[in-house]
């Protein structure tokens, strides 16, 4: 059963949960904010099988039957709500599933919990139907609400939760649990370490997955002949990838790594610090026929780029645009 030393990182956050939980000094609400896949629901199911836990100690048993039905997802005070649509969660979702259910009783734990999975998915109307609940709530009631852009809350709803931000996690953090606990070579930890940029979920899953090389390889070749495809081959090639599942942003990601690469490498001449150390040859060329103004001028449209994909731009025009910049500057 997950314990609270099995959260990587964010020791701040395991030191409050530690300090409420012996005290007993519980609060009502919590915003968990933190990019996808940063461990905001793993932090928030740890939190909730300790306060369900019928030993009462500063972390779950593990063996009693509140957390043997707490680990599988099975409590009946432990409630996830989980959107119903792709883009948001209505109002009568936030009634039917808290406001209506809020004044009934734990079943058998002291505390009854409502993790709201995506909670930035909550319509304004949603977020003040569930006010009255952040404000009124019976004292075993603990609403946790997850986040991966706070700026979407209402203020009115931030003003009442305790924020628990999560935090980067240290590269030696991420590289000693990529290596030691999921058997991970070096060279792709250190991939996937300067692919997550501290995020544990985008370092776990880029080092475990089986589209890792496809993905490098398409990168790879996105770079080496950028001057010599044209843009219709480009896009096709990241096209292709859709057949590994491999999300565009997170192929773009890889390609700002491999530019930075570029940049350390043309500006010191070391390879220490690089990440890609085993493609030095292609990192050489790019860096002898790239300016630096250039090489900045392709990490800034692959930002926009991402941009331009999260605001639902049309793919094909958001890769066209990309392109264009990396086969001038790049």
């Amino acid at each position: 059963m997950p314990q609270l030393k099995d959260i990587i990182g964010q020791d701040l956050i395991k030191k409050q949960i530690t300090e409420s939980v012996r005290s007993g000094r519980v609060s009502q609400s919590y915003i968990l904010a933190g990019e996808k896949g940063s461990g905001k629901e793993f932090i928030a199911t740890v939190f909730a099988q300790m306060l369900v836990c019928e030993k009462g100690g500063e972390n779950a048993c593990g063996e009693c039957h509140s957390c043997k039905m707490a680990e599988a997802k099975t409590h009946p005070d432990i409630k996830y709500i989980i959107p119903q649509k792709v883009n948001s969660i209505g109002v009568e979702e936030v009634r039917k599933q808290i406001c209506n259910d809020i004044d009934i009783k734990p079943y058998q734990a002291p505390r009854k919990i409502y993790i709201v999975t995506e909670a930035d998915k909550l319509t304004p109307q949603a977020q003040n139907a569930l006010l009255k609940s952040l404000e009124d709530a019976p004292a075993y009631v603990v609403i946790m609400l997850l986040v991966s852009n706070i700026n979407m809350m209402l203020q009115t709803v931030r003003s009442r939760c305790i924020t628990w931000e999560l935090k980067p996690v240290a590269p030696a953090v991420l590289k000693k649990y990529l290596m030691q606990e999921l058997q991970i070579p070096d060279y792709r930890a250190d991939v996937a370490i300067a692919f997550a940029q501290g995020n544990l979920g985008k370092a776990r899953n880029m080092a475990a997955s089986d589209d890792f090389s496809a993905m490098q390889a398409a990168a790879q070749s996105v770079i080496k002949n950028a001057r010599d495809d044209s843009i219709s081959d480009m896009i096709a090639l990241v096209r292709s990838l859709a057949e590994y599942k491999v999300d565009a942003g997170e192929f773009l990601d890889m390609i700002a790594v491999w530019y930075r690469d570029v940049l350390m490498f043309k500006a010191t001449g070391e390879t220490d610090s690089l990440v890609y150390k085993e493609d030095l040859s292609i990192i050489r060329k790019v860096a002898r026929r790239s300016s630096y103004e250039g090489i900045e001028e392709v990490l800034q449209a692959i930002g926009k780029a991402k941009e331009r994909l999260r605001a639902n731009v049309a793919f094909e025009v958001a890769m066209e645009l990309l392109f264009s910049v990396i086969q001038e500057f790049g």
